[in-house]
This record gives C-alpha cells, sequence and structure tokens, in this order.
C-alpha cells in the first residue's frame, strides 16, 4: 500500500450546527479542527462531503425515528430539536461515510465528525443522533465495497449503539466491535489499555477486514470532565499504534474526531482540538506525509 500524497479529510460548514447545549463542543467541533488544521499548514486537504440519504439512515434506524428527528418532532442526542442539528445530520454521517470510500482507495482519510456511537436502532442519546460508524458500514456491505468492517472505538465510553444496532442487524461476522469504553476507565488502566491496542495486531489480522473504522476519541485525555485514562503523550502512543497496525497490516483506515469535552470558559475548546491535531501528527508521520 503505497498511500496518498496528500490526506483527505472530510468537512463542510454544513456539518457545523447550534445545539443550544454549552457543554457539549461537538456541534462546531468540526468547524475549530478544520480552522486549526488550515493554520497547521500539513498537506491535508479538506473535502465537502455528499450527505447521507434517507434511505442510508434508515437501513440503520427505525424510520419513523429518523423522520421525527429530521422534522423536529423528536429531540436529537443533544436532547434539543435544533433545526441546524437537523440540518447537519446528513452530512456528518456523509463525511465519514465518504471518508471511508477514499480510504479504501488511498489507505488513509478522516472525517470530522464526532459522537455516532450511542446512537442505537430507535434513539438517540449522549450527544449522538445518527449512527455514522453505522451508517458507512452498511452501505459499504450492501454496496459490496466492503466484505468486512472492523470498528475500533478508542472514545471514553462504551459504544451501545453500535453494538444495539450490530445486534439488531445481525452483523455480528461482517463486522469486529471493539470498544475500549467498556472496559478501561481508569488512570492506573493505561498500561492495559496501550497493551490492548497492540493486540490489536493479532485480532485484525485475524478477522481480516476490508476496513477499519476508528473512533479517536479526545475525551480519553485524563483531564476530561467526562473522561479520564490516559496522559497527552499515552493518547498519541495510542493513535500510533493505531495507525502503525493498520499500515503494516495494509488495512485502510478511516478515522472520525468522537468525543471532547474540555470547554473552556468562553466556550472555547482548544486542548481539545490539540489533541486532535495531534492524532492528525501521528497519522501524517506514519505515512510519511510529514
Amino acid at each position: 500500500m503505497t498511500g496518498p500524497t496528500r490526506l483527505h479529510a472530510f468537512y463542510s460548514t454544513e456539518m457545523v450546527s447550534d445545539s443550544g447545549r454549552e457543554f457539549s463542543p461537538s456541534d462546531h467541533k468540526p468547524r475549530d479542527v478544520a480552522e486549526a488544521l488550515t493554520r497547521a499548514d500539513w498537506p491535508v486537504d479538506l473535502v465537502a462531503p455528499e450527505p447521507s440519504t434517507l434511505d442510508d439512515l434508515c437501513r440503520v434506524h427505525d424510520p419513523s425515528f429518523v423522520v421525527d428527528v429530521l422534522e423536529l418532532r423528536r429531540a436529537s442526542g443533544f436532547g434539543t430539536t435544533s433545526p441546524s442539528v437537523a440540518r447537519s445530520l446528513p452530512y456528518t454521517c456523509g463525511s465519514f461515510y465518504c471518508a471511508a470510500v477514499t480510504a479504501l482507495r488511498e489507505g488513509i482519510s478522516a472525517s470530522l465528525s464526532s459522537g455516532f456511537h450511542h446512537a442505537g436502532p430507535k434513539g438517540a442519546r449522549g450527544f449522538c443522533t445518527f449512527n455514522g460508524l453505522m451508517v458507512a458500514t452498511t452501505r459499504l456491505l450492501r454496496t459490496s465495497q466492503a466484505r468486512k468492517v472492523a470498528i475500533i472505538d478508542c472514545d471514553y465510553h462504551y459504544g451501545d449503539g453500535t453494538q444495539a444496532i450490530v445486534d439488531a442487524l445481525s452483523l455480528q461476522d461482517q463486522v469486529l466491535h471493539v470498544t475500549f469504553g467498556l472496559t478501561y476507565k481508569r488512570p492506573e488502566q493505561a498500561g492495559e489499555y496501550l497493551e490492548k491496542m497492540r493486540g490489536l495486531r493479532e485480532s485484525l489480522a485475524a478477522f481480516a477486514p476490508d476496513l477499519i473504522l476508528y473512533q479517536a476519541g479526545a475525551d480519553t485525555h485524563i483531564d476530561d470532565p467526562l473522561g479520564g485514562l490516559l496522559t497527552t503523550e499515552q493518547m498519541r502512543e495510542r493513535d500510533h499504534i493505531m495507525f502503525s497496525v493498520a499500515r503494516e497490516l495494509g488495512i485502510p483506515l478511516a478515522w472520525n474526531l468522537a468525543g471532547g469535552y474540555q470547554v473552556e470558559p468562553d466556550g472555547t475548546i482548544p486542548k481539545v482540538v490539540q489533541l486532535h491535531l495531534n492524532t492528525f501528527e501521528e497519522a501524517l508521520k506514519i505515512w510519511r506525509l510529514i
């Protein structure tokens, strides 16, 4: 796998919204990370995604739930009925699908999207409304672009919605779902966590997926108010291991931002953005783009 000469990160302003919830920065984080990537002057191209279709969303979620959310009759994962959130949802899901397709072609790609993994077949929860991980996965499987997909979820929290969808659609043979938030919660588990990351080489080699979808959550950071596990350097090591394993096994990888809640009093999120930039830097190094 030779890889790209530049890394494509899928983002557009349609992915940015106003949830009405100050505590979670997920609605505006895509814009903040995109602006930081532009300032970093790395070989990263921001590419506008195509939105997911209603059929894409209803393949994963109960159609009445999907339509109710989009038509503002039911709250999003933020607990509000914001028109801008509803407008953004097809684009955030589409961003991850576009990243996945690009990774299959080029080896590596990113989506500036957050959340996803708490959204289950019939409901939204925990700042997650539609499950873009499974929206991308089911479309790839249905169109035979992939036979098997591995979802490696390194958000601090358990990907309960993802697992519920895998179970509901009986995709256990086609989807390997590894969610670190089920087991690892305390700083004293950091060593075990990183050892589990290294062990992914064996499990991924055995499963032989066509693609890895990686949730590189920033809420795993030890200072995160909703997390608290790895230091900054340990998070770099986490990302380094993930990208290295994928590259060495020759498995394409697409990743997204997932969680991160270190919000400053003025509403900005410089610490969260820096953690996401660290992930980009590790990917660029592994793929020898910087």
